[in-house]
């Protein structure tokens, strides 16, 4: 290969820590580039920085605007196969145009019409399901049909076959997270069609699938069922339980008992009922409930994440950018990124009178590899 061919490009800059400028200099960095190499001093300023400088930035996308498209495309876009699920992801803008809500994340806001189907299919993608409004639709998840109703969480590991139906007359949208980027980027990722169409038998819609009346049981595991693949066997996590536990912490913390990550911040971690473990491998997924009045302390931490207003209002702060927030809206907390809300919510906002935010993140995966850290201002 000569040097005008190879896609490495050295400039010799007279700068401090580089080699002096010669023309000796010149033909060494000549010679790396026909040969394919990159010498670490030109480097190490990008690839080694004292902190993380995420390649993705603070962004909010407002729900109204979503679902304002999602049914639009609802009336358009097929949900058949081809097509493969009508699903419309965030693009971090400076991501390049990718269908990636951070390097690791991907999310989107998914949109079926009354009575429809979406086709089977499986991928080692590790997903899950958000609702943040309306219910109707059944995902079926190995022939078990979970139903999917406001707040609940639906985690399904991934290689698991899954379709959707839709039982009513009206559309239902929700939020779709998978681990796609990473699973990109890591060459890793395989996927496989199913049938066209679900069986009479799954297509039904029972206030309770069989994953729940097995391992819903608050401290109790089914002795008979032995559970050893990736991901919780718990298919639904029901809004009133997540509902519940938020509401008792704060009211500990009025009693005088320890049970709020900080005054007026409630959190809550969906977790695996078979090993106490996260509900995914490679994703992580919270609930946090903030206090009218009360704000959080800066949070800064390796990894990314992405947020869903589920109830109420409030001021979100990531790094530089500060938006007003309310149900539905979604924003992306990059790497090393300090993040802090405010609630402004009431009884005229919210149920729970409360700012509640879901959270899903990449930790499992810094956590695996012991790169995670995380920095609080107080």
């Amino acid at each position: 290969m000569t040097t005008t061919d190879s896609p490495v490009r050295l400039q010799v800059v007279s700068a401090p820590d580089q080699p002096d400028v010669t023309p000796a200099l010149e033909e060494l960095y000549r010679g790396f580039e026909q040969e394919l190499l990159v010498p670490l001093w030109t480097e190490i300023g990008d690839l080694m920085p004292a902190h993380p400088r995420s390649r993705a930035v603070p962004h909010l996308w407002r729900w109204e605007n979503l679902l304002r498209l999602a049914a639009q495309a609802g009336d358009i876009v097929p949900v058949g196969r081809g097509g493969e699920r009508r699903a419309i992801a965030l693009a971090n803008p400076a991501l390049g145009g990718r269908p990636f809500a951070t390097p690791t994340l991907w999310a989107a806001i998914q949109y079926l019409m009354p009575g429809e189907n979406a086709p089977e299919h499986r991928h080692t993608q590790h997903a899950f399901r958000f609702v943040v409004e309306g219910s109707g639709v059944w995902t079926v998840v190995g022939g078990d049909a979970v139903p999917m109703n406001r707040g609940d969480f639906l985690p399904q590991a991934g290689w698991n076959w899954h379709a959707h139906h839709n039982a009513t007359s009206e559309p239902m949208a929700w939020i779709d997270g998978l681990d796609i980027p990473l699973q990109y980027v890591t060459e890793a990722q395989f996927f496989e069609f199913g049938r066209d169409e679900i069986s009479d038998a799954e297509r039904i819609t029972p206030e309770r699938s069989r994953s729940e009346r097995l391992w819903a049981h608050p401290g109790l595991t089914p002795v008979a069922v032995a559970h050893t693949t990736p991901g919780s066997p718990l298919l639904s996590y029901k809004w009133e339980y997540t509902d519940r536990a938020l509401s008792d912490q704060l009211l500990l913390e009025k009693e005088g008992y320890a049970g709020t990550v900080e005054p007026g911040h409630a959190a809550v971690r969906y977790s695996n009922p078979a090993d106490g473990r996260d509900v995914l491998p490679t994703i992580r997924a919270e609930v946090h409930r903030v206090a009218r009045g009360s704000e959080t302390a800066p949070v800064r931490e390796t990894g990314s994440s992405v947020y869903q207003v589920f109830d109420g209002s409030g001021t979100v702060t990531v790094g530089d950018h500060t938006w007003s927030v309310t149900r539905g809206d979604l924003f992306v907390v990059p790497s090393w990124e300090p993040f802090s809300v405010r609630s402004e919510a009431g009884a005229t906002d919210s149920d729970s009178q409360a700012l509640d935010l879901f959270r899903f993140t990449d930790a499992p995966v810094f956590e695996a590899l012991r790169l995670n850290r995380q920095e609080t201002s107080r």
